[in-house]
C-alpha cells in the first residue's frame, strides 16, 4: 500500500471514529403506546441511528399521565429531549419553561413555516414564535349523503343556512332523518359536538383574562341552529352510535363525526359495517358521502373546524442538536412512517416541501386505513373529498386555545354545564335570553369548577 493510500485510510479511520465518538442518545417520550404504534416510532428511530448515528429510547406514556410526569421531570432537570403531545400542553409548557420555545419555532421555520397548515401554527404562538411542532391532528366533521344533495340541488352543508335548508328537503322521517343532533347530555360526544357548533359562529366563553360572557345574539343564533339540527333528529338521548349506526342504514342525511369514521364507512371494519345494503364490505355509501370540516354560522362568515393537533415539542433539558435532528427527520424523511400509524386520524400537518407543495397530502392518501381489511383513502374517496378533509387544518381551532385558556375552557366543557342548557333550550323549558343567562351564570363560576 502506498504511503498516501495508508494516509487516506487513517483518515477515514480517524473520521469514522470521530462520528461514532460524536453518537449520542436521546430519550423520547410518546403517548401513542399502542404495541403497533410504538413499533412504526421505533422504526423511525432505527432508521434515524442508521442515517445520523444517534440512538433514540422510544417511551411509551400514558396520555392521562403526561401533564404529572412531564412536571415532575422538570422539577427534577430530568426532562426527556423530545415529547409528543397535544394541544392543551402547548402554552402552558411554554410559559413554565418546560418547551424549548426558540429551538421549536427555529424548527418549524427551518422545515418551513408555509408548508404547515396555518391553523396548526396559529395554536401554538408564544409572544411571536411556534412553540412546539405541529405533527399531525384531526378535524370534526359534517358527513353527509353527496348523492342526495346532488340530486336536490343542495348546496354543500358547510353553513348553519345551507344545513337547514338542506334539513327543509331531506327530512322525511322514518326513511329519512335531516340530522341525527347530539342530545345525550353526560356523553362527551355532545360536548365535542356543540363545541364546533359555537367556534362556528365566533362564540367562545373565554379571552385572555379567562371567562368572558357570551354574547346573547350570537348565542341565541347558535341555540336555534342546535335546536333545529335536533328537531331533525329521532327522539330519545342521541350519540355517537345512534348517529353512526342511521347514517350507516341510510336513515340520516347528515351527522358530526371524528374522520375515525372513514374506514367503517368504506366496510373494512367488521365490528361497525355499513348496513345500507347487503354487502357489509360493500364501499356504496362511501361512494355517496362527503365532507365539511370547516362550516360557519350568521356572525361568522370565515366559519371554524373543531381540531385536536398533536405536536413534537424539544424540551429545557434536552440535547439541543440531536433533538432538533430527530424531529426535522420525523417530519420529513419519517414523515410518511408517522402518519400511518393511524393515517384516518393523523392528518398531515405538513403538507411538503418547498420544492413539492403537496408531497406529504399525496403520500398519505395513500396510506392504508382499516382494520379487518386495508385500502388508501384516495382509493375510497374522490380527490376532492380527501382534500377537504386535510383542508379543514387551515382553520382549526378549539375554545381558549388562542387565549391561552384551554385548561379554563376545558373544564368549562367537561361539566357539562352547557349540554344540560342546551337539552332544556332545545326541549322548550327555558327560552333563549334565560338560557344564555343561565349559561353566563353558570360558566361565571367556573373559577370553582374541581
Amino acid at each position: 500500500m502506498s504511503t498516501l493510500s495508508k494516509l487516506t485510510a487513517a483518515l477515514a479511520l480517524t473520521a469514522s471514529t470521530a462520528t461514532m465518538a460524536q453518537a449520542d442518545t436521546i430519550r423520547f417520550w410518546t403517548t401513542e403506546e399502542q404495541p403497533e404504534r410504538l413499533a412504526k416510532q421505533q422504526e423511525i428511530a432505527d432508521q434515524f441511528k442508521e442515517a445520523t448515528g444517534h440512538e433514540v429510547q422510544v417511551i411509551p406514556v400514558t396520555e392521562s399521565d403526561l401533564g404529572t410526569r412531564a412536571t415532575a421531570a422538570f422539577a427534577a432537570g430530568d426532562l426527556p429531549d423530545v415529547i409528543y403531545h397535544t394541544v392543551q400542553y402547548v402554552l402552558p409548557w411554554a410559559e413554565a419553561g418546560i418547551l424549548d420555545v426558540e429551538i421549536d419555532d427555529e424548527i418549524v421555520n427551518d422545515l418551513g413555516i408555509d408548508t404547515f397548515a396555518p391553523g396548526a401554527i396559529e395554536m401554538a404562538q408564544f409572544e411571536g414564535m411556534t412553540a412546539s411542532v405541529p405533527v399531525d391532528g384531526w378535524t370534526q366533521m359534517i358527513i353527509y349523503r353527496k348523492d342526495l344533495f346532488d340530486e336536490n340541488g343542495l348546496a354543500a352543508p358547510d353553513s348553519y343556512e345551507n344545513i337547514a335548508k338542506a334539513i327543509e328537503v331531506l327530512h322525511n322521517p322514518p326513511e329519512v332523518y335531516g340530522f341525527v343532533a347530539a342530545t345525550k347530555i353526560d356523553d362527551n360526544y355532545m360536548s365535542q359536538v356543540l363545541e364546533h357548533v359555537f367556534l362556528a359562529n365566533g362564540v367562545t366563553p373565554v379571552d385572555d383574562n379567562g371567562f368572558k360572557p357570551l354574547d346573547e345574539a350570537r348565542t341565541i343564533e347558535v341555540l336555534e341552529f342546535y335546536k333545529t339540527l335536533a328537531d331533525a333528529s329521532p327522539a330519545g338521548e342521541l350519540y355517537w352510535d345512534q348517529s353512526r349506526s342511521l347514517y350507516f342504514n341510510g336513515k340520516a342525511a347528515m351527522v358530526i363525526w371524528s374522520p375515525f369514521i372513514l374506514d367503517e364507512l368504506a366496510g373494512l371494519r367488521d365490528s361497525a359495517p355499513p348496513t345500507i345494503n347487503d354487502d357489509p364490505t360493500s364501499t356504496e355509501l362511501a361512494q355517496k358521502t362527503d365532507v365539511v370540516t370547516t362550516f360557519s354560522g350568521p356572525s361568522n362568515p370565515d366559519g371554524a373546524a373543531w381540531a385536536d393537533i398533536r405536536y413534537l415539542g424539544v424540551t429545557a433539558d434536552a440535547n439541543i442538536e440531536v433533538a432538533s435532528e430527530f424531529i426535522k427527520f420525523s417530519m420529513d424523511e419519517g414523515y410518511m412512517n408517522t402518519l400511518s400509524m393511524a393515517p384516518e386520524g393523523k392528518f398531515p400537518v405538513r403538507r411538503g416541501t418547498a420544492d413539492e407543495a403537496t408531497k406529504f397530502v399525496d403520500g398519505w392518501a395513500t396510506l392504508p386505513v382499516g382494520v379487518d381489511r386495508k385500502a388508501p383513502l384516495a382509493d375510497l374517496y374522490p380527490e376532492e373529498t380527501v382534500q377537504k378533509i386535510v383542508t379543514g387544518l387551515e382553520s382549526a381551532n378549539r375554545w381558549g386555545v388562542k387565549e391561552g385558556q384551554l385548561a379554563l375552557a376545558s373544564k368549562m366543557i367537561n361539566s357539562q354545564i352547557i349540554n344540560q342548557v342546551m337539552r332544556q333550550y332545545i326541549d322548550g323549558e327555558i327560552d333563549g335570553p334565560e338560557a344564555v343567562a343561565k349559561l353566563n351564570s353558570e360558566l361565571g363560576q367556573s373559577t370553582d369548577f374541581p
